[in-house]
């Protein structure tokens, strides 16, 4: 039975509770009412009282109540045995963990374990602030993470121009005039790296206000349905149109930095690292007109405040390092960078953009590839090959934290096979999923409404500066752990007279709520009154202001100027030119007739939110999107069963011909294939669909980076079995 903690609500007439918390399962950190008669969810609303989401909310905040009432979620420590799953005890599970993590560091090195960390730590208030003991006690340099298969080019152009991988430039889209999009689909992804509940709300916002959206995209997505404007743009090519628009605007005198010249290097610099790309030049490229291009060009430079934004198409493409930097060139120039309604930084209550986590670049590499790490991170790309590769350094066992690795990260059926071959796996899960089914012992945390909540993250990533903590709702089962009591446990026993572990330590003795206090008062707000105890007295949150100009003192680099031409990133510009002179430079290793990107959908996120019914009823969502006139060359009718196969698979899914996609172009949503033996899922199961991951290619990377390229995978595609007639007519 579960039990009710939160009291601080009073309860009305009718015996109905009402709780106020923060949605945890996006970025957009939507404020939700929650309504429970006696310890039963009545109903799950968007707060109209959050100052932030002013009542928003999307589908996927009604699973929360699946996601707690799942029956398949583990409770308990679970053991493989041969013939099936048992449970065992905390003292158990921990003991045995320990003791083969230390067996096999002791016999092949530190690095013979391996760590991945999936993206749910970032929703996640105990994993951002004390999982990092864990990886500290671990020590392995095997670290991957969703970061390189997600965002890493973002962090990469952050880290080398503006001093830190963390100060991430956000578009303030509720005063901008032009808001130029790349790439991006945040009416389906309600902001990314942009957190922005309500999104569709705002862009409309924009066009009310006699401004202007223009979207630049291979699919005419549902963001394009609120654009101005909407453009095709072959797949991997965007980083050309950046450099036309740039060319352009340097060019005819357009350029007007304004006061972000007095502390930017390199000025001088980007003349000739433009030239050659003018749009005359680059539109056969792209698939844009190079009148279009010179008219994007005038306008964005022309507005009174714009601001060019970047997300998944870009960063996870051959070019994503390039293209996130070109896009900060382009608001440098324009003047639209630390401006209002431009490109701005935050200033989060709990403020995680400090020296002290300014992150280093290739201090070691891959052992196979000699792929450089990222702030101690390896390239998840490189995963399979660090556990199949024989030799000194293999990975010989992984530890995984909220990931799906085999669904979310290149070559998935490589790396399940990989997995099949560890010595010994432990996953911190709350599911048998793809991934977690190949561990020894599984070791589930509560999760969801049963956990205190604040974003660390994305109150650092959002459009507006806001703070907001949200106690936990119900507690956990009986014997049950919280995921950073897990990693501290696990520290604790696997320290060593060499690496103890001070379990004095304040940071070993604070709960995460504490560490949250402590962060608030000491961060900028600290001396006007924040702290945790205001926040519980304001449990709608609360706003902190529009962000504001804060550079040069934010900066983080040794001199306090933008290095806008950092040779890290120009050199990159040599792969670029043979993009442009059709000789190669996208990382292409194979030729099919087809280029495949990824998508999103409303009601999905990554491969965890598919065991709620209500998420992932009604029509099919894994389906091959197609271009009319692709289908009909190869005789492929809306609805039909195809074979989609690239270098390294091949899988069977449904057909949707539309033409809402560039003609050479397929796209397959991500995070799905629930069909693999031992998944203990029985709604995802039912509703399998197919991983876009059995066709991405690890050898495909932003080889800048590090960081995978799942957009533009050649594929080939054919039809299965005859289907209804099709119209041969144009």
């Amino acid at each position: 039975m579960q039990r009710l903690l939160y009291t601080e609500r009073a309860v009305d007439r009718l015996g109905v509770w009402t709780h106020y918390r923060t949605c945890n399962l996006c970025e957009a950190m939507c404020g939700l009412e929650i309504r429970l008669d006696g310890e039963t969810i009545q109903s799950i609303r968007g707060d109209r009282e959050d100052p932030f989401s002013r009542g928003h909310i999307c589908p996927k905040a009604l699973a929360l109540e699946d996601l707690h009432n799942d029956s398949d979620r583990l409770k308990h420590p679970m053991r493989k045995t041969g013939s099936g799953w048992e449970r065992i005890s905390w003292d158990q599970a921990f003991s045995e963990v320990a003791e083969r993590l230390r067996s096999i560091q002791n016999q092949y090195g530190r690095s013979a374990v391996g760590m991945y960390l999936g993206n749910p730590n970032v929703h996640n208030l105990g994993s951002m602030l004390v999982l990092s003991s864990l990886v500290k006690a671990i020590r392995t340099e095997n670290l991957f993470t969703a970061t390189s298969v997600d965002q890493l080019p973002h962090h990469f152009a952050a880290r080398h121009m503006f001093g830190h991988y963390f100060l991430l430039p956000i578009p303030d889209i509720d005063r901008t005039d032009f808001f130029l999009i790349l790439g991006a689909n945040p009416v389906a992804s309600n902001g990314s790296l942009m957190t922005a509940p309500g999104v569709t709300q705002r862009l409309r916002d924009i066009r009310a206000r006699g401004g202007k959206i223009v979207l630049i995209d291979p699919r005419r997505t549902e963001t394009a349905a609120e654009a101005d404007a909407h453009h095709f743009i072959r797949p991997g090519h965007d980083v050309l149109l950046l450099l036309a628009l740039l060319e352009t605007i340097l060019r005819e005198g357009l350029a007007r930095p304004g006061r972000l010249a007095e502390f930017c290097t390199d000025f001088s610099e980007l003349d000739s690292l433009v030239e050659g790309y003018a749009p005359e030049r680059v539109a056969p490229r792209v698939g844009i007109d190079a009148v279009e291009i010179t008219a994007m060009a005038r306008e964005f430079a022309g507005a009174k405040r714009a601001v060019c934004y970047g997300r998944m198409g870009l960063s996870t493409q051959a070019f994503g390092g390039i293209c996130q930097w070109l896009i900060n060139v382009l608001n440098i120039v324009t003047g639209n960078l630390d401006r209002a309604g431009g490109a701005m930084f935050t200033r989060p209550a709990l403020d995680i953009v400090t020296k002290e986590r300014v992150r280093e670049f290739g201090r070691w590499h891959s052992r196979v590839r000699g792929l450089p790490e990222f702030g101690g991170e390896l390239p998840s790309a490189a995963l399979a090959e660090e556990i199949l590769t024989p030799g000194d350094g293999r990975i010989r066992a992984m530890i995984t934290v909220a990931g799906n690795p085999v669904l979310s990260t290149p070559n998935g059926g490589r790396l399940d096979r990989a997995f099949s071959e560890l010595d010994f796996a432990v996953a911190v899960d709350i599911y048998i999923n793809e991934t977690t089914r190949h561990a020894d012992i599984i070791l589930p945390p509560t999760t969801g409404l049963e956990c205190d909540h604040y974003d660390v993250i994305f109150h650092t990533l959002a459009i507006r500066n806001t703070a907001k903590f949200s106690p936990a709702l119900f507690e956990g089962a009986e014997d049950s752990r919280h995921d950073w009591q897990i990693y501290r446990e696990l520290a604790r026993r696997l320290a060593s007279d060499e690496h103890p572990f001070d379990e004095h330590h304040p940071l070993n003795q604070a709960t995460p709520a504490q560490m949250i206090d402590f962060g608030l008062r000491a961060g900028p707000y600290g001396k006007d009154g924040l702290s945790l105890d205001k926040l519980r007295e304001t449990p709608h949150g609360i706003d902190l202001g529009a962000l504001e100009p804060c550079l040069p003192d934010r900066l983080f680099t040794g001199d306090g100027l933008i290095r806008i031409a950092p040779v890290e990133l120009t050199r990159d510009l040599e792969r670029v030119r043979g993009l442009l002179e059709g000789t190669g430079g996208n990382g292409s290793l194979s030729l099919g007739d087809l280029t495949l990107v990824g998508r999103r959908h409303l009601r999905s996120n990554n491969s965890w939110m598919h065991n709620s019914e209500r998420l992932v009823k009604g029509r099919e969502l894994c389906t091959l999107m197609i271009h009319t006139r692709d289908a009909r060359a190869r005789g492929i009718a809306d609805g039909q069963k195809v074979t989609v196969a690239s270098r390294v698979g091949r899988i069977e899914l449904e057909a949707a011909v539309s033409e809402n996609i560039m003609p050479g172009v397929v796209s397959i949503p991500h995070g799905w294939g629930h069909d693999r033996e031992g998944v203990g899922l029985s709604v995802a199961t039912t509703h399998a669909g197919a991983s876009i991951n059995d066709l991405t290619d690890e050898a495909l990377l932003d080889r800048l980076t590090g960081n995978a390229a799942f957009n533009g995978v050649p594929v080939s595609v054919e039809a299965i079995a005859a289907g209804a007639a099709i119209d041969a007519t144009e």
